[in-house]
């Protein structure tokens, strides 16, 4: 991405003999894996200078229609061999580009770059990949939210076993546990809408910021100099330029992105790494095809490779965030090279991770599998236990001495974990309370006092209302694409 910064030269042809980013080549989609190609970059640059070429015609510099419409024929008219050819001589990408424009354009090649630094076309350039990039993010994540609404308000009153420390605690519903997942993707979404609108243009500031080559250029006209600013940053499509630069836009900016980015990495992880959890538990699983292997070696396993896959991406995801941070704090001055090559891999490498996640979950959130009864016999594992209190209670409403039931209880549950502790066996604590005549009394309304719906408090209320409130008015500007199904390459 960063236009002007290292001198390296080109990338050397790939091939099955030759490195490639499994980003690129195995994982990501392939609308983002264009956004940050070398053609839209390039492309990109033309357009660039061809918005500035007709601002500057505009406001009066001597640029000819017949320049203009050579620069407008000529934008998709790249020759990679000659810039690749260009850059190794002159060892800087812009010019080596400025050249090959105007061996296709010679009647504007003159005005090509006119009063332009490198970061006009190279930060610009990655400014409108970012926002574009955003733009394709925000409709997949708004996709995954609406399909795990959908399941979370399928399974809003469907019981299931809460877990803190990853030990058994207080039921909760599977819908409820999902919806956990959701409004950490809704925080997601909010914060790539706002860094999505919060991006502003660089803009038209020459070498330091200054704008000085333009005040050259407009023989010290002031208002011009703004109006081409303002020109070229609608052109482009941004509402704001920067009034504020160095030779680059702040490099904070790419700090706001990818500690979105980020932060959705966290997120991601997190939902499959429960997914992992419960697919070991065999309450849920993602998606198995038919002809899917699970193992070269155990022919029955059914492995979540896709959360796992999720988990791997996200975690490079999430560490790429340092890269942005130590970049921002060492931009010396009005600007330091040494941002260059790091931004060409962290800026494209976090998108395409994040792309990649996205879609594969979007793909899990379609087809994941829930089996009740495994569920049902884990509850009924526990929920003996949990249910003590309320057996307690039901016998003093009976007429019982809540000290005395305490004590029977107390005896009756260590009977019963030593039974499922020390011989494996099913906790039979309700079958204790059934055969001791103590109890006699609430046998009759033990099978009320031990509905696992009862133990769910107002999980199903809140799943409900969490979707209508605050899930659903926030997929809205999404309704057109949400019946796109998400597409894994591998």
């Amino acid at each position: 991405m960063a236009a002007s910064g290292d001198r390296g030269g080109p990338l050397a042809g790939c091939g099955h003999d030759s490195y490639r980013s499994p980003l690129a080549s195995r994982y990501a989609s392939p609308e983002m894996c264009f956004v940050f190609s070398e053609r839209y970059k390039f492309r990109t640059w033309r357009q660039l200078w061809l918005w500035l070429a007709e601002a500057e015609q505009t406001l009066g510099l001597p640029i000819t229609d017949e320049q203009i419409q050579e620069m407008k024929s000529n934008l998709d008219n790249i020759d990679f061999k000659m810039a690749a050819e260009e850059e190794k001589q002159l060892r800087h990408d812009v010019m080596a580009h400025v050249h090959t424009f105007g061996h296709c354009c010679p009647k504007a090649a003159g005005i090509i770059h006119l009063g332009a630094t490198s970061c006009y076309v190279g930060d610009n350039t990655d400014l409108i990949i970012l926002r574009n990039a955003l733009d394709l993010l925000l409709p997949k994540l708004a996709r995954v939210i609406s399909r795990l609404a959908d399941f979370a308000k399928e399974r809003a009153d469907l019981p299931t076993l809460g877990f803190t420390h990853f030990q058994p605690a207080q039921l909760t519903t599977v819908g409820k546990r999902c919806c956990l997942w959701i409004q950490d993707l809704c925080m997601d979404l909010q914060n790539l809408n706002r860094v999505r609108d919060d991006l502003r243009f660089r803009g038209v500031k020459g070498t330091t910021g200054t704008q000085a080559s333009f005040l050259e250029l407009f023989e010290g006209d002031h208002q011009k100099v703004e109006q081409l600013d303002k020109m070229v940053t609608e052109k482009a499509g941004f509402k704001r330029a920067f009034i504020i630069t160095g030779q680059t836009y702040t490099r904070k900016v790419d700090i706001e992105v990818l500690s979105v980015l980020a932060s959705l990495g966290a997120s991601v992880h997190k939902i499959c790494t429960d997914i992992r959890l419960l697919a070991n538990l065999k309450e849920m699983e993602e998606p198995f095809e038919k002809q899917q292997i699970g193992s070269s070696a155990m022919a029955y396993k059914r492995n979540p490779m896709r959360s796992e896959r999720c988990c791997s991406l996200a975690r490079h995801l999430m560490t790429l965030i340092m890269d942005p941070l130590q970049t921002a704090s060492v931009q010396w001055f009005e600007r330091t090279l040494d941002d260059s090559a790091n931004r060409r891999i962290c800026l494209a490498e976090a998108f395409l991770t994040a792309d990649t996640i996205l879609n594969t979950l979007q793909n899990i959130s379609e087809g994941l599998v829930v089996y009740p009864k495994v569920i049902e016999r884990r509850i009924q594992q526990e929920l003996p236990f949990m249910a003590t209190e309320n057996i307690i209670m039901a016998m003093v409403k009976a007429g019982g001495n809540r000290q005395d039931c305490h004590e029977k209880i107390r005896v009756l549950s260590q009977q019963a974990a030593a039974v499922v502790k020390q011989e494996g066996g099913d906790n039979d604590l309700i079958e204790r309370i059934k055969a001791d005549a103590y109890f006699s009394p609430i046998h009759s309304q033990l099978d009320q006092v031990l509905d696992p719906s009862s133990f769910t408090g107002r999980a199903p209320q809140q799943v409900r209302r969490f979707l209508e409130e605050e899930v659903y008015p926030l997929l809205k500007p999404y309704e057109s694409v949400m019946k796109v199904k998400a597409e894994l390459h591998l």
